[in-house]
């Protein structure tokens, strides 16, 4: 039924740009936070950037200046725009969906691997 599906993940230069895409299926996109987070080999998963269904965002500090996340509500799609990649920015970026008072995470993608060369 639920389905998120990530998608834009691929091998860059440190420096580069990327944009991560997340569609999802079978939720009421427009109800949801939506959320990127990451998880690096040997590490746990972590805050990356989130959206409210009103537009509001929170970022790590890492990545604060550097990333973006946005929403299309017409296409049911979250997008995380990367730009200055490091290599501490390599791990496998997941998408994610709850409704607002819900503890937790509702729902995940299955991951999208980011990995930065130096």
């Amino acid at each position: 039924q639920v389905q998120l599906v990530e998608s834009g993940g691929t091998l860059v230069q440190a420096g580069g740009s990327l944009r991560l895409s997340c569609a999802a299926s079978g939720i009421i996109f427009n109800m949801y936070v939506m959320g990127w987070y990451r998880q690096a080999p040997g590490k746990q998963r972590e805050l990356v950037a989130v959206i409210t269904s009103g537009g509001n965002t929170n970022y790590a500090d890492s990545v604060k200046g550097r990333f973006t996340i946005f929403r299309d509500n017409a296409k049911n799609t979250v997008y995380l725009q990367m730009n200055s990649l490091k290599p501490e920015d390599t791990a496998v970026y997941y998408c994610s969906a709850r409704l607002p008072l819900s503890r937790g995470t509702d729902y995940w993608g299955q991951g999208t691997q980011v990995t930065v060369s130096s």
